[in-house]
C-alpha cells in the first residue's frame, strides 16, 4: 500500500527533480531555488531556498555520504560540484570532486544528452540522448557499449539500482530507463573484464499513457517507480515488472520521483508546482531493519508512527491502552522515552500492574532490536569484526574492504570462504549493507 502523507507547495514554478539523503529532501525548481527538508518532518529548514542559480535549476542529488548537494541549471553552473554532467550541446563532462577540476570533456553524440547516472561502484556510468541511444562508458570516457534507439524519440532518465550481481569474472547491473516513447525499460547491464559490455533488455513497461519522465529504484532494489506525462506515478514490482499501484495526486506532468535511502519515503515532483510525499507500506518496501511482525513496519522503533505503535500494543495484549496511547499522540520516539512517572502522571494509568507490564514490554522490546549481539551478516569472515567499509568479492560473500585487500595481496587467489580459486579480484562497495550496518550501529 502506498499512502499520501503530505504535499509540499513552497515552489512558485514547476518542479524538475527531487532527491533524499538519510535525513534530508531536496527539490529544484524552474523558479530557480532549491528547497531543502527535514525527513523527520518534512518542514523546511531554516537556510532554505538555496537561491545560487540564475535560470531554472534542473537537477539535484546528494553525494553518498549525505553531506553535499550538487545542482545544475540552465544558467551553465554546477554548484557544488557533479561527477559527471550532460549538456545540450552533445557534451559530456566529468569532474574530480575533491579538487574541483575538469577531468574530461567529450563530444558523445549529435543529440542533446538527457540524463547521465552511474553504476554502484562508480567505475562506469550510462548516457542517454533524444536520439534515443543509451551509451555504456568508463572513467576514462571510452565508449564500451551503446544501445541503439533504446526509446524510440529519445531518453529522458535513467538510474542503476544499488544492488549487483558478481558471477565468476562478470559484474550484472540493473539499469532502468523511460522516454518519450512512454516506455520504462530494465535493462541488465554486464561488464566482463576491464573493457567488455553488453546490455540485454529484461523488461518493458508499460503502465503510463504518454511520455515517462522520470525513474528510480528504491534503496533496497525492490521498486521501481516512474512518472509520466499523463499526470501518473506508477510503482512496480523490480523483479517481476508487475504494476503495483498507479497513483493520480498531480494536476500536471510528473516529472521528479525518488525514494529515501532510509526511510519508507517516496517524493514525487510535478509541473503542478507541488511535490508529494508517499509512505510505501512494509509488505512491499522491505526497507528497514527493525522486527518483522506484521500490522506494522519494519523500521527501528525510533522510526515507528502512531499507527506503528497502536498496532505494537494489539501484538502485545495491551489492547485496552489503544485509546490512551491514541490521545497522548505515542509515536515510536516517546515510546521508548516512556518512564513509571510518565505512564502515571501524564498517561494516567493508575494500575501498578499495567505500569509494569508496559515498562516490561518496551524494554524487551529494546533488547530485542538493539541487542549487543552484531547480526553474522555484519561480520567480516576474516576478521569476526563489525565490517566499516564491506565489499563483494567475486565468490559473492562481503567482507571489509582491507581485510580482503590483505588477503589478495598476499597473493592468496582463493576464496577466503569456500578455498575455491577466485575468477577475479575485482571488488565491490556493498552500500546496501554498510547501510544496513550504519544503521544498527546507530541503535547500540
Amino acid at each position: 500500500m502506498v499512502s499520501l502523507i503530505c504535499t509540499l507547495q513552497d515552489h512558485r514554478d514547476e518542479v524538475y527533480w527531487c532527491a533524499f539523503s538519510p535525513t534530508l529532501l531536496a527539490t529544484c525548481s524552474g523558479d530557480k531555488t532549491i528547497r531543502i527538508y527535514n525527513t523527520s518532518d518534512f518542514s523546511e529548514l531554516p537556510f532554505s531556498p538555496l537561491s545560487g542559480h540564475r535560470y531554472g535549476v534542473h537537477c539535484c542529488s546528494f553525494s553518498v555520504c549525505g553531506t553535499y548537494l550538487f545542482t545544475c541549471s540552465t544558467d551553465a553552473l554546477t554548484i557544488i560540484w557533479s561527477m559527471a554532467t550532460g549538456a545540450s550541446d552533445g557534451t559530456l563532462a566529468l569532474w574530480d570532486f575533491h579538487s574541483k577540476k575538469l577531468r574530461k570533456s567529450k563530444a558523445v553524440t549529435e543529440a542533446t544528452v538527457m540524463a547521465c547516472c552511474f553504476t554502484p561502484c562508480g567505475q562506469m556510468f550510462v548516457t542517454g540522448c533524444t536520439s534515443g541511444d543509451i551509451k555504456v562508458w568508463d572513467l576514462d570516457m571510452k565508449q564500451l557499449y551503446a544501445e541503439r534507439d533504446a526509446h524510440d524519440m529519445g531518453v529522458t532518465c535513467c538510474h542503476f539500482a544499488p544492488q549487483f550481481h558478481i558471477d565468476f569474472s562478470s559484474v550484472e547491473f540493473r539499469l532502468a530507463s523511460c522516454g518519450q516513447d512512454s516506455q520504462l525499460k530494465v535493462w541488465i547491464v554486464s561488464q566482463h573484464g576491464a573493457t567488455a559490455c553488453e546490455m540485454k533488455l529484461l523488461h518493458t513497461l508499460t503502465g503510463q499513457s504518454a511520455p515517462v519522465l522520470s525513474c528510480a529504484f528504491s534503496s533496497d532494489g525492490e521498486l521501481l517507480v516512474s512518472g509520466s506525462v499523463d499526470k501518473t506515478v506508477t510503482v512496480y514490482n523490480a523483479s517481476d515488472g508487475v504494476l503495483l499501484h498507479t497513483l493520480k495526486r498531480h494536476e500536471s506532468f510528473v516529472t521528479a520521483c525518488a525514494f529515501s535511502p532510509t526511510l519508507p519515503w517516496m517524493a514525487t515532483g510535478s509541473m503542478d508546482k507541488k511535490v508529494n510525499v508517499w509512505r510505501i507500506a512494509d509488505r512491499e518496501s522491505g526497507q528497514g531493519a527493525g522486527r518483522k511482525l506484521s500490522g506494522h513496519s519494519r523500521l527501528l522503533v525510533s522510526d515507528w508512527s502512531e499507527e506503528d505503535v497502536l498496532a505494537w500494543l494489539s501484538e502485545e495484549g495491551l489492547e485496552e491502552l489503544v485509546t490512551t496511547f491514541t490521545t497522548n499522540n505515542i509515536d515510536g520516539p516517546e515510546l521508548l522515552c516512556l518512564t513509571k512517572e510518565t505512564l502515571a502522571s501524564e498517561l494516567s494509568i493508575e494500575s501498578v500492574g499495567l505500569r509494569g507490564k508496559v515498562l516490561r514490554k518496551v524494554e524487551a522490546l529494546k533488547a530485542e532490536l538493539t541487542g549487543l549481539d552484531a547480526p553474522d551478516e555484519f561480520l567480516c569472515p576474516i576478521t569476526r569484526e563489525v565490517m566499516k567499509d564491506p565489499v563483494i568479492a567475486a565468490d559473492g560473500y562481503s567482507y571489509e574492504r582491507e581485510a580482503i585487500e590483505s588477503w589478495i595481496s598476499a597473493k592468496n587467489r582463493s576464496s577466503p570462504m569456500t578455498n575455491l580459486p577466485l575468477p577475479t579480484t575485482l571488488i565491490m562497495p556493498n552500500r546496501s549493507l554498510k547501510t544496513a550496518i550504519g544503521r544498527w550501529t546507530a541503535t547500540q
